[in-house]
């Protein structure tokens, strides 16, 4: 058994040792991270501290490859979140999503002045350790990535930092996420709110939402549209809708176009935003029930998934369905959202469109734009390998600020952030598809984390107990309890004080504000409603990338 027993021994850098090495954690990690406690699971991250414990009891990986993975793996995490984000990135900006991203940077910034606080107040912890516990306390794993690039770069033999920040983190962690918690439950207590009260109300604003198709059939009772065509029907409506099929007075169905005749008895099979529906009883006629499946009619309504390339990033209007095709397109389906099918909506792979006609012409359309669920599984390498060579080369470029002694750089953690946000808005300009399938884009994330916060662990589990559990130790934790809870505070009171934000998306905000995925899982499992997820999803794309500029910048200016 001597092999075995060298194979899994302490100190061993052979390369079947460390992967075996990496296995273990990752494989126990992920495991002992799905164990909730209170409801809350620390998920992932679990795979560092068990890191730590390894390297505590003198595993070790050699050091080029320690170093390789750590890098490699932070590149497949970063850039398959840009890829995540990239679409909502701009988009987040426009209406409600103004109000919560400058209350997600009034956050970050907050964050950065409690850490040069203490800093300048203290004058005992060095910046470096500073910046790991903010990184935890945030629980911003790329953040941490991005600060010990900036310091290798800035000091290339500076492991011992690199390795201190890691410690800060983990420290800190734990606490951030229970931290994050803990606040929501405050600004609750402080303005007395009603969950279910909540709820209600973010359902009524759902069901007014001008983004999501309503669909209703309109009984066409007004003299005054009897004789008029579509076209002067959209004009007197006013309103951006589309009616995918018309029944007349004798029962034929029909698919209508621009110069189809309306007439009194007619009913119209309606797709448009909720809140214009009373407009259309004024001037239609009166809501009626009809199942149009159960028509007997030429007519059929199917979804067409679009996987072929040359499609991706084009506008619907130009793919003509009505006149070369014969078909009205009612609603784009993305990643499982409901989208109302306007001319100018710009189409991507994996969009799933509803159209209605015969089924000959929509056997046709399906065929031009590739309908194959198996063309979505195969993964686009060329995307992922030349986003990440530019990413690199764009983290590369030297960029001088003034007070700073070395050129900042986007780095490993950045480069790729920015180059996966652009290219998953702005790719199909270059010819290049972005759709990846959720479970593949799964896959790379994890992988990448794992293999990140695995090598973090190992690396700086020789010193961690020693480090945290003293006095330095404990003072890493309540500046990161601090650094948690007092923004998240202030940003919840003016939240909800000032602009009277419904609590739900505060809880989203807290959770996206601080890249936090256990807390926005607490927060969709608690209140039984994915509203969280919308506020976490629109502040996370701008909050992740100025939390990794940030750690980097603290380590240029200070460090």
């Amino acid at each position: 058994m001597d092999w075995f027993l060298k194979l899994l021994a302490p100190g061993n850098e052979a390369l079947a040792s460390t992967i075996a090495l990496y296995s273990f954690i990752i494989a126990a990690g992920v495991y002992l991270g799905k164990i909730k406690i209170g409801g809350v699971s620390l998920g992932v991250t679990f795979v560092l501290f068990v890191g730590i414990i390894m390297g505590h009891f003198g595993y070790v990986v050699n050091s080029n490859v320690l170093h390789f993975i750590r890098e490699f793996g932070l590149i497949l995490f970063i850039f398959s979140i840009g890829l995540q984000v990239g679409p909502g990135f701009f988009s987040s900006f426009k209406r409600g999503g103004m109000v919560l991203n400058g209350l997600a940077v009034l956050m970050i910034l907050l964050d950065v002045a409690i850490v040069l606080s203490i800093f300048y107040i203290d004058g005992n912890t060095p910046i470096t350790a500073l910046v790991g516990v903010m990184s935890g306390a945030v629980t911003n794993t790329p953040g941490l990535g991005a600060a010990q690039q900036a310091i290798l770069q800035v000091n290339p033999g500076a492991y011992s930092a690199s390795e201190q920040m890691a410690m800060g983190y983990a420290a800190a962690y734990p606490l951030g996420v229970i931290g994050i918690i803990l606040s929501m439950f405050i600004i609750r207590w402080i303005f007395r709110v009603k969950t279910d009260k909540e709820i209600k109300q973010i359902e009524e604003d759902t069901d007014n939402s001008q983004l999501k198709p309503h669909i209703v059939t309109f009984h066409v009772t007004n003299t005054l549209i009897d004789g008029k065509n579509m076209y002067e029907l959209h004009d007197i409506l006013a309103a951006n809708f589309v009616v995918s099929r018309l029944k007349d007075r004798e029962g034929n169905i029909i698919i209508p176009n621009s110069q189809t005749i309306i007439h009194t008895g007619d009913f119209l099979y309606a797709v448009m935003s909720a809140q214009d529906e009373e407009r259309f009883k004024s001037v239609i006629g009166p809501e009626v029930e009809m199942d149009w499946e159960a028509e007997p009619s030429p007519v059929l309504s199917r979804r067409i998934l679009i996987t072929k390339s040359e499609y991706n990033g084009i506008p619907l209007g130009q793919l003509r369905l009505r006149m070369g095709y014969k078909l009205n397109a009612t609603r784009v389906n993305r990643a499982g959202v409901d989208l109302l099918a306007s001319p100018g909506l710009r189409l991507q792979m994996g969009d799933r469109i509803t159209v209605v006609g015969q089924e000959a012409d929509i056997a046709r359309l399906a065929d031009r734009l590739g309908n194959s669920v198996k063309r979505l599984n195969e993964p686009n390498m060329i995307t992922l390998f030349v986003g990440i060579f530019l990413g690199i080369l764009v983290g590369s470029i030297p960029i001088m600020f003034p007070g700073m002694s070395v050129p900042m750089k986007l780095g490993l953690a950045g480069g790729p952030l920015v180059v996966a946000i652009l290219i998953s808005r702005f790719g199909y300009k270059i010819k290049l598809v972005t759709y990846t399938s959720s479970a593949a884009s799964l896959l790379m994330r994890e992988i990448g984390i794992c293999l990140f916060l695995a090598s973090v662990g190992v690396a700086s589990g020789a010193n961690f107990a020693e480090t945290v559990f003293n006095h330095t130790g404990m003072w890493w934790v309540i500046w990161g309890f601090i650094i948690t809870v007092l923004p998240l505070l202030v940003v919840g009171c003016i939240a909800r004080g000032l602009y009277k934000i419904n609590m739900l998306t505060i809880m989203g905000l807290f959770s996206g504000g601080m890249t936090d995925p256990p807390a926005l899982a607490y927060a969709n499992n608690s209140t039984g409603n994915d509203a969280p997820a919308v506020a976490y999803s629109t502040v996370y794309p701008l909050t992740m990338f100025l939390r990794v500029v940030a750690a980097q910048v603290l380590i240029l200016t200070l460090a």
